[in-house]
């Protein structure tokens, strides 16, 4: 791949080393958070059926691997970066396995790249961990590959398609995310079906209030992170729908597939029903999509496969009519939303413990990273070559595996 300069053709510099670190506290890994954080408050799972792990999700363990940094340098020394969820397994695979695809290869062969990896680890990964790993690197790829080019990813992605982008704000206070100029609230579901019929009336009550707090034009959804059965999804659905409830997310396992078909058909009549951020690859999400299974996909493009992979998750969406909203990811999501047409807004995770201010969502380990104002976020604030962040030189990193 060539770049031009002043009208002559300039050879991209190749990638010279591969390094992955781990990190721990925040970030990425964003329930990796001290107490007293609304995400660790007695939110529902699919755990707390026992009720050892019903309180807390760092429990059983939510938070055990941390954050994956994942860096690349490119022959003049150009760096870039992508930070993801993973950790010390995730550094594994990325420099003991992954790094054979990348050294000594030209940044812009990611449609390569990309399949070269996802083949060569098909045999034990396919999704989950393996799939986290690829996506970092794929997201460091683009960086690196925007910063040689002198580019912010979302021009090589096609450029954008609106002037801002507007948010929803996912968090414990959907009352003070109006006031801060959000176009919707989404709310952890605190009770399952482990605490049944009064869990039940909780949940209601909640949404109940929420309502009468923001009124009936600002949008309310609840995010039940794979903890409900489909009984329970259904009545639950059907007892909101009255207090407006937009949709309903991630209410089943993710490989329910004929569950939440099930669950779409089930719901009152215009309510959503949204899924996918725990779902990954083009395939994954064409189960999603010709099982009708949701309206809205929600891919995390840390978790998904990278922009390589989400392109294509979203062009088979595209093409039946899908919305897809990323799940949360900061600056990944943000230079891919912007330039999507069937993407016409964004999750933002209100990572301040008490939800109530608005803070970067991966802080501490980005510098540069934008965040909302009045809800929105201007296409200008991403203008800096690449994903437009940088590392933070004060948190330590650990190579755990160097090559």
């Amino acid at each position: 791949m060539i770049r031009r300069r002043g009208g002559s053709a300039v050879a991209l510099s190749k990638i010279k080393y591969v390094r992955a670190f781990t990190v721990r506290g925040g970030g990425a890994d964003y329930h990796d958070q001290g107490d007293g954080h609304w995400i660790d408050d007695h939110v529902a799972t699919p755990m707390a059926r026992y009720p050892d792990y019903r309180q807390s999700r760092q429990s059983f363990g939510i938070n055990v691997l941390g954050t994956l940094v994942v860096e690349l340098e490119a022959e003049d020394g150009t760096v870039g970066f992508a930070v993801t969820t993973g950790g010390e397994p995730a550094a594994y695979i990325v420099e003991k396995h992954l790094s054979r695809f990348l050294i000594g290869r030209d940044p812009a062969e990611y449609e390569k790249i990309w399949d070269q990896m996802y083949f060569s680890t098909q045999y034990y990964g396919r999704k989950g961990l393996v799939i986290n790993a690829i996506s970092g690197v794929d997201l460091a790829l683009w960086d690196l590959l925007g910063k040689l080019r002198d580019e912010p990813v979302y021009h090589m992605l096609g450029g954008a398609v609106r002037d801002e982008l507007q948010f929803y704000a996912t968090g414990a206070r959907p009352d003070v995310a109006k006031e801060l100029g959000f176009i919707g609230g989404k709310l952890p579901l605190r009770h399952g079906p482990a605490e049944g019929l009064e869990g039940l009336h909780k949940n209601v009550a909640l949404l109940a209030d929420m309502r009468a707090k923001v009124g009936d034009d600002f949008w309310l959804m609840y995010d039940c992170w794979m903890s409900l059965n489909l009984d329970y999804a259904t009545r639950l659905a059907i007892a909101c729908h009255d207090l407006g409830l937009k949709w309903i997310e991630e209410a089943l396992s993710p490989d329910d597939y004929w569950g939440y078909a099930d669950l779409r058909r089930n719901v009152p009549r215009g309510m959503l029903v949204t899924t996918g951020e725990h779902e990954a690859t083009r395939w994954g999400f064409r189960m999603l999509l010709e099982m009708e299974c949701a309206d809205i996909l929600q891919p995390d493009i840390g978790w998904c496969g990278g922009v390589t992979e989400l392109l294509k998750i979203s062009a088979l969406a595209d093409a039946r009519g899908k919305l897809v909203v990323p799940h949360g990811s900061s600056v990944y999501s943000y230079h891919f939303v912007i330039t999507r047409h069937n993407s016409p807004f964004a999750e933002f995770l209100m990572m301040h413990p008490e939800a109530t201010d608005v803070v970067p969502m991966f802080a501490p380990q980005l510098l540069g990273e934008p965040v909302p104002e009045n809800g929105r976020i201007r296409a200008s604030a991403l203008d800096k070559p690449g994903f437009g962040v940088e590392r933070n030189p004060d948190i330590t990193l650990h190579r755990p595996y160097p090559n």
